[in-house]
């Protein structure tokens, strides 16, 4: 904090080290995840939009299949995100989330996330444990 005075700008919090998950950690419902993993696959599930005009967006979504050491999961990559994932790429995923659809786990990274290539990983994904395979339900737990 003395520095910070010494330099006349005003009191910033300091960056937090990312905490780095595994794929077998991640629950439905919860967000805010930072993780290294792999692409497996990826593959387009919608492309709609117009060429007329260069300020309506294309929308553009795949399914990518990304893991780790621990499993894999499936990616959600939408727009500017599919050209990032590419299969056998190493890629961080940073303040991702666990969305849900049509009862599993689907992982994503919205505009406040950010994904980065970065250099191929050493380790090899276990790719019987996928986590978007696992059904879940909701179901009401009433307190009495």
């Amino acid at each position: 904090m003395a520095s910070n005075a010494q330099q006349g700008s005003a009191a910033k919090p300091g960056l937090r080290k990312p905490v780095f998950v595994k794929v077998d950690a991640l629950k439905p419902g919860t967000n805010g995840h930072t993780l290294i993993v792999k692409v497996m696959s990826s593959n387009t599930v919608l492309q709609k939009g117009r060429s007329v005009s260069q300020h309506l967006r294309q929308t553009r979504i795949a399914e990518c299949l990304v893991g780790d050491e621990t499993g894999t999961i499936l990616f959600t990559a939408r727009n500017d995100q599919v050209e990032l994932m590419k299969p056998g790429m190493t890629i961080i995923l940073r303040n991702a989330k666990i969305d849900m659809f049509k009862g599993s786990m689907r992982l994503a990274v919205d505009k406040w996330g950010r994904i980065e290539v970065t250099e191929p990983a050493s380790f090899v994904v276990k790719e019987d444990n996928n986590l978007s395979l696992v059904e879940y339900e909701l179901v009401n737990v009433v307190e009495e």
